[in-house]
């Protein structure tokens, strides 16, 4: 890479549930004036993708069971929130005061499971869960959005984290398609001819990250940026999993 631009793409609406989301990144890219080239990246918040399927919950519809009774009383969480929380992760990491962590179940490891109630029409009585497979989602939408432009492209889905060791989020990719997650360096010379030993740099995060900044977290309305200079649209075999640290390597748990 020899440079990165980063474009705030406007004009996405407000996505609802069963909205043909390739069909609205299409409108506003040409809208925009912006034709994605070959190797250029397409960042698409995680958020208008679970709209899109359907990834809603209506809290009145949500029993809470005695365990997220029990842990929403250590955490002072809503007992219908921590009962989503409880449906969508593998293993529950840490409970304290305003904060669950868990082990989702596509492998990340993030509070409350991601479940989003900010920049919802309802958000006092809707949460918003991760897609179900965000690899797959990132998939069918380069998949189409390819066919649309006629190029090859990569396509990532950011979501925002806390840190163990940081305060503040950043953003990660939480599926991707068409670009690396990791490249690994281990094995290569460094400038002096040492072998590197530990060296994987995390690019589909790193570009995550610049993209969520460009997007913004509150009001902004603009979860799509389209990223040129990355290198993206080969056929990398990777996907958003292959960043994963095995749990057996992890410091924190």
């Amino acid at each position: 890479m020899n440079g990165l631009s980063f474009m705030r793409i406007p004009g996405v609406p407000l996505v609802q549930p069963g909205d043909d989301l390739a069909a609205l990144i299409s409108t506003a890219l040409r809208a925009a004036g912006v034709k994605p080239l070959a190797g250029d990246l397409i960042a698409v918040a995680q958020k208008i993708v679970s709209k899109a399927e359907s990834r809603m919950v209506r809290l009145d519809t949500v029993k809470p069971s005695a365990e997220a009774e029990d842990i929403a009383a250590r955490a002072n969480k809503d007992p219908r929130v921590v009962e989503l929380i409880l449906r969508e992760s593998r293993s529950v990491i840490r409970v304290s005061p305003g904060v669950i962590i868990v082990e989702h179940r596509t492998g990340v490891v993030l509070a409350n499971a991601g479940i989003d109630r900010s920049n919802l029409e309802d958000s006092d009585e809707t949460a918003l869960l991760l897609p179900e497979d965000p690899d797959a989602s990132a998939a069918r939408l380069r998949a189409t959005l390819q066919k649309e432009f006629g190029v090859a492209l990569g396509l990532i889905i950011t979501d925002s984290i806390g840190r163990a060791w940081r305060l503040g989020t950043v953003g990660i990719a939480i599926g991707c398609a068409g670009i690396k997650a990791l490249n690994d360096l281990r094995g290569q010379p460094d400038m002096f001819g040492r072998t590197l030993q530990v060296s994987e740099v995390a690019v589909a995060d790193s570009i995550a990250a610049t993209a969520v900044l460009v997007m913004g977290e509150a009001a902004e309305g603009t979860p799509l940026v389209l990223v040129r200079g990355a290198g993206a649209g080969t056929e990398s075999g990777q996907t958003a999993r292959d960043a994963l640290r095995p749990a057996d390597e992890d410091l924190f748990r």
